[in-house]
């Protein structure tokens, strides 16, 4: 493959130009309710070349191997009809690599039909729990990519990325009360035993939407609010971690006068980073997609903002370093600034020391939606408890909150010590590549001042 990508890039003659090519091994399942709703697996290969001159892209996509020399021309003759300035390109050293996995049960050896055995059982837990279980949504899915990288400065990249995971959704019904419950496991390690063995998470997530029948809405108010590493870690990545997303700063005026680096954020003991190199987690690769090393990146140090991630384009507009972070969907999209592993990083208090001295607050835990615009932001808890005189107290539920993500990361006044990973699947969007795979992780934080909704 490398001699074929090599020869296919010397027929080029565009100041920059990449080639990236997948090939793709899938199998999924889902059942909502007692029906298998669709089950299939498929194989694909296909690629995307881009050139870039005088600052402007050009880019061909395939599925046929055949013609690269051919799609390299193209790609380059449509940057010249739109390239207009000056090039911004950082420099990378180019690398030569070839990147594998081993995985502890390859899902590609396990047949469909025990694939579909084992989803089926913890579908038939879910709805066997209680008589007020109306509906199920339970799914499973893998994919095996293998990906290789090959641009006109010489690198060739060869990276295995292996992704797994079981949602498992159950939805109560008490009269017009209707309660929905989620939980999932996914990862690109360890291969198939990864869903194996998860049925108490079937139970649970069963157990937890008949409890909320009968759990009442939260009160709206200002309360002192303590999030579980779920919400936090999505808190990091929705409300902060867009953000800092070079792209995004770069083309917004109002957010070069917000996302300034060296300004205050927090307390000196917050700490925000996005790295891709973590092993074991759902955003992590070796190399982002234009061959850049993905690596550990503060974003807020000690409360100040000293960071922000990039792409090589954006590096180079903004006078920064690459920060490995330029990522796609799919081999037919070109690479945006993405992030991959985002956490606020551990503290120095216990969950204990957290809640001991609130005399009135929340415990909000897990997310099952949310928005955010510019610097404000409207988070759904999956469900939550109250804390009361040092305590936690009665399940509640319809936890929304909102706030501007400014004052609400000055009013981090604790944090936990230990970081704890999402091991949920799903994914981030981003101009219409949505479910690109994230890693989301935090220890337990307490915010002040935070804005409840639910009822009066």
């Amino acid at each position: 493959m490398r001699e074929r990508l090599e020869q296919a890039l010397k027929k080029s003659r565009a100041e920059y130009t990449e080639i990236r090519i997948e090939e793709m091994v899938i199998s999924g399942l889902n059942f909502r309710g007692e029906e298998l709703d669709g089950i299939g697996s498929s194989a694909s290969v296909g690629g995307i070349v881009r050139a870039l001159v005088k600052g402007g892209w050009g880019v061909a996509t395939f599925n046929d191997l055949s013609d690269l020399k051919g799609k390299v021309s193209e790609a380059a003759e449509s940057a010249r009809w739109v390239g207009k300035e000056q090039t911004q390109w950082a420099e990378v050293q180019p690398v030569v690599d070839t990147v594998t996995v081993d995985l502890e049960e390859d899902f590609r050896e396990v047949p469909l039909a025990e694939k579909k055995a084992v989803v089926e059982a913890y579908n038939r837990i879910i709805l066997s729990h209680h008589e007020q279980i109306q509906t199920t949504n339970v799914g499973y899915h893998d994919v095996f990519r293998r990906v290789h990288f090959a641009n006109s400065e010489g690198a060739y990249i060869s990276e295995e990325r292996p992704d797994l995971g079981v949602g498992l959704s159950a939805i109560a019904r008490d009269g017009d009360n209707v309660q929905r419950t989620r939980e999932s496991v996914a990862g690109t390690t360890g291969g198939f035993s990864l869903v194996r063995g998860i049925e108490e998470k079937a139970s649970l997530v069963a157990k937890r939407a008949v409890d909320l029948l009968s759990a009442q809405p939260v009160q709206g108010g200002t309360y002192t609010v303590v999030l579980d590493p779920n919400l936090a870690g999505v808190f990091a990545h929705e409300a902060f971690g867009h953000l800092s997303e070079a792209d995004f700063v770069y083309e917004n005026e109002r957010m070069k006068e917000l996302m300034v680096l060296g300004k205050r954020f927090g307390p000196k003991w917050l700490n925000i980073l996005d790295d891709g190199s973590i092993p074991g987690l759902r955003g992590t690769h070796k190399y982002d997609d234009e061959g850049t090393k993905t690596r550990r990146n503060y974003l807020i140090k000690e409360g100040i903002l000293v960071g922000r991630l990039h792409s090589r384009e954006t590096a180079a507009k903004m006078g920064e370093q690459p920060t490995g972070n330029a990522r796609a969907l799919r081999y037919s999209d070109e690479p945006i600034v993405r992030m991959t592993n985002t956490y606020i990083d551990g503290g120095d208090a216990t969950f204990e020391e957290m809640i001991r001295d609130i005399k009135l607050g929340v415990y909000a835990l897990d997310m099952i939606g949310g928005q955010t615009m510019m610097e404000m932001f409207t988070f759904s808890a999956g469900y939550g408890y109250m804390i009361r005189d040092g305590r936690i107290a009665e399940l509640v539920r319809d936890v929304v909150l909102t706030g501007n993500v400014f004052d609400t990361l000055k009013h981090i006044d604790m944090i936990e010590r230990e970081v704890g990973w999402s091991k949920s699947g799903g994914g981030c969007g981003k101009g219409g590549q949505n479910g690109l795979p994230v890693g989301l992780g935090s220890p337990h934080i307490r915010i002040r001042n935070v804005t409840i909704g639910g009822g009066q």
